[in-house]
């Protein structure tokens, strides 16, 4: 019976308490609500307040402004003016909505406003009359009192609303200390009923020995907890006691330090595993006098990391603990390091890129307008004058300065392609006969071919090009003569390999291996290969720039190039084409080039801003018999296009065009009025307007710069449609054509 009182009590006791603390907490959360109410009414008044002194300032600013340009008449003074008129605009409408509340400063807004408005109109008449009349006017305006007492009024009016928030801001402030003050008073009588309370708990765990059983087993479930979360980490972990004894590790911690099993026990010395470590090669982990004396006096972790023999970076950590011990972390940061390398690699691309990319444009075109007069003049002299001979080596010269300023659009991935799906069995055998009449009779060249092979998705023209290159070298490394051999193989590279070559993705691949039984290169040249103007020949004898071009094409065909070479064991270069899926391989024909140019006599619309470039091209093309139209600029096209719409069969632009009107905007214009009007793009530097992702749209047509006469007269007839070999006795006149 008397348990039964006592529970009752204890009951009793405890609801009166529950039931006090929980009034008291009612009590203080709605002074805490009405306190924040009060702070924000505050927070409200110094917002007026700030606009009252941002509108003073501007008005102050606008006046400032007006004087300053009726002292100098100096434009530049009327900038602030200007700036000023807009705030105060703006600041008369937060005024409206802040003091919405409040119909005394109301009624004072809507009497200083106009105020404000006359003031701002004597300001713009002063000015204009500065304008109009000159300074002496303008100060005779300025000395006139209307404006003087207007800005008087303004003030006046600004003084009463600043004095009227003033009043209510020291309401409220009053306001809210009083209420802050009835909060502390709750908040210590809701403490002191809170320290009874837990003065009565404090009595009731005196009951819970009993469940210190169940407690312990909890901790036991809990540690088990987190040993399995550290053996979960991707981070090696090992503690380390003060007498530099191992304690506790996780497994990731064996992994990565690859360490036996019979190495990690307890006790184990921290000796031992610098030892271990050091047999990779040098100094690996820190010895233990570097632990004693480098701990960090603010307990700060220190860092540091080391690079295994196979590439493996792994950044080690080392955090003090209490008693001079130690954690010891390790991370894998292999992935990231490869990605750093990959970022630098794109910062050098974008800069090459913008560098190559400013230059080609201006020096194509100069190139262009070289080789097309020299091309000019050769086609008037007879094959036999002296003269002959040197328009040949400056055509040759020229053609050679176009090839670097390709060769550096490659490498920066700027060059535009045309990828399509190729049978690589059936176009390689055709480049075989080129490639042994270039290298020469002391370099045999082999062919091995996979049954089976894959498309690839590449540039035809970029992969043979390519290919010529590494053949190039590859005879360069030969002097005395050896063996070069193409190899082509479907690969796979799977994500392991990925995951090692961080700019890769996983997938089917067709490899073109071209190798060389050459005097081979060093680890140190292997990794400088790809830079653009690094070589190892001897000056005079190489830019630089044959593997630059090779990488940046098969990085923007998105494959993947790799060097494999040994000094004295010669040189495998791989590349690594994207596998073309679902896509129909075109028939690969190569005819001989006809010994007649083709002609025509179609009207040509040319469009080119630099007048050489433009002369020229106009005299090719009427040369082969052409109409030609000349315009310098989009505009310009658009008016001569307009004068001539029904006489115009061909389009010939360059992509990048001064003014608003480029050369894209230009054909997508014409085009629209005469669909039938056929469009060739001609450039020395693509811009986003016609290629996109390193591509050229789809159905796009264009004629790289500098151009020869030769391949003027081809791409104008293949778009045309002109047969090849066309002579004057049968040219097509494509308006009569389609009459007809």
């Amino acid at each position: 019976m008397s348990k039964q009182i006592v529970a009752r009590a204890n009951f009793l006791v405890f609801a009166v308490l529950i039931g006090f603390l929980a009034l008291i907490g009612a009590l203080t959360w709605d002074g805490f609500a009405t306190t924040r109410s009060a702070r924000g009414w505050t927070e409200h008044t110094y917002t007026v307040l700030a606009t009252l002194r941002d509108l003073r300032i501007a008005l102050r600013d606008a006046e400032t402004g007006e004087r300053g340009y009726l002292l100098t008449g100096g434009d530049d003074y009327l900038a602030p003016y200007q700036a000023a008129l807009g705030r105060i605009s703006i600041l008369e409408g937060d005024l409206q909505q802040q003091t919405a509340d409040n119909p005394a400063q109301q009624a004072r807004l809507r009497s200083l406003v106009p105020t404000i408005q006359s003031r701002l109109e004597q300001f713009a008449q002063t000015i204009q009359v500065r304008r109009d009349s000159g300074p002496d006017a303008a100060i005779q305006r300025f000395r006139d009192r209307a404006g003087h007492d207007t800005s008087q009024a303004i003030e006046a009016g600004l003084t009463a609303m600043t004095a009227e928030e003033q009043t209510l801001l020291s309401h409220r402030l009053a306001a809210v200390d009083e209420h802050t003050e009835w909060v502390h008073r709750l908040v210590l009588a809701g403490v002191a009923v809170a320290i009874l309370a837990l003065l009565w708990a404090a009595r009731m765990l005196n009951h819970a020995w009993s469940r210190s059983a169940g407690a312990e087993a909890t901790q036991r479930a809990l540690a088990g907890e987190l040993r399995a979360s550290l053996d979960s980490l991707s981070q090696g972990v090992a503690v380390f006691g003060p007498a530099f004894r191992l304690n506790h590790w996780n497994e990731c911690f064996q992994t990565l330090l690859a360490v036996p099993p019979a190495m990690l026990r307890v006790d184990m010395p921290y000796a031992a595993f610098v030892e271990f470590a050091a047999s990779d090669g040098g100094e690996f982990l820190e010895t233990e006098d570097q632990v004693r004396h480098g701990q960090s006096r603010n307990g700060e972790p220190v860092v540091y990391e080391r690079t295994r023999t196979d590439g493996q970076v792994l950044e080690i950590r080392r955090t003090p603990t209490p008693g001079n011990g130690f954690i010891l972390t390790l991370s894998d940061m292999t992935k990231r390091t490869q990605s750093e390398a990959v970022l630098r690699e794109s910062q050098k691309m974008q800069a090459i890129g913008q560098l190559t990319g400013g230059i080609a444009h201006d020096f194509n075109n100069l190139l262009t307008a070289i080789m097309g007069n020299l091309e000019l003049a050769r086609t008037r002299l007879d094959p036999q004058h002296p003269v002959v001979t040197h328009i040949e080596r400056s055509l040759w010269a020229a053609q050679r300065g176009g090839t670097l300023t390709s060769q550096l659009l490659a490498f920066a991935r700027r060059q535009p392609l045309s990828p399509t799906a190729i049978d690589l069995s059936a176009t390689f055998p055709e480049l075989l006969p080129l490639l042994r009449r270039t290298l020469g009779e002391h370099i045999e060249v082999r062919f091995v071919d996979t049954a089976g092979l894959w498309p690839a998705m590449a540039d035809p023209a970029q992969l043979e090009s390519a290919v010529l290159n590494l053949a190039l070298n590859a005879r360069d490394a030969m002097p005395g003569g050896g063996r070069l051999t193409i190899e082509l193989a479907n690969k796979v590279l799977d994500e392991e390999y990925a995951r090692s070559h961080a700019e890769v993705t996983a997938g089917d691949y067709v490899m073109v291996a071209v190798s060389d039984t050459g005097h081979g290169m060093t680890p140190d040249l292997v990794a400088r290969a790809f830079e653009p103007f690094f070589t190892t020949k001897t000056e005079g004898r190489g830019t630089g720039l044959g593997l630059a071009m090779v990488f940046g094409f098969v990085k923007q065909s998105g494959g993947h190039v790799k060097i494999y070479s040994e000094p004295g064991e010669g040189t495998a270069v791989k590349i690594y084409l994207p596998r073309a899926v679902g896509a129909q391989v075109p028939t690969m024909q190569r005819s001989s080039a006809p010994a007649e140019l083709p002609r025509g006599s179609a009207t040509i619309l040319l469009v080119e801003d630099e007048a050489a470039v433009r002369e020229v091209a106009g005299a090719i093309l009427r040369n082969l018999g052409y109409r030609v139209l000349e315009a310098q600029d989009g505009d310009e096209g658009l008016l001569v296009f307009g004068a001539h719409a029904a006489e115009v069969d061909l389009l010939l632009t360059d992509v990048v065009l001064p003014g608003k009107v480029r050369g894209r905007e230009l054909s997508e214009r014409i085009t629209a009025m005469r669909p039938e009007v056929k469009v060739l793009y001609m450039s020395g530097y693509t811009e986003n307007s016609i290629v996109h992702h390193g591509r050229l749209d789809d159905g796009v047509q264009l004629l790289g710069k500098p151009f020869k006469r030769e391949q003027l007269a081809r791409k104008v007839a293949d778009v045309l449609g002109v047969a090849p070999g066309a002579g004057p006795e049968n040219v097509v006149d494509l308006r009569t054509h389609k009459r007809e």
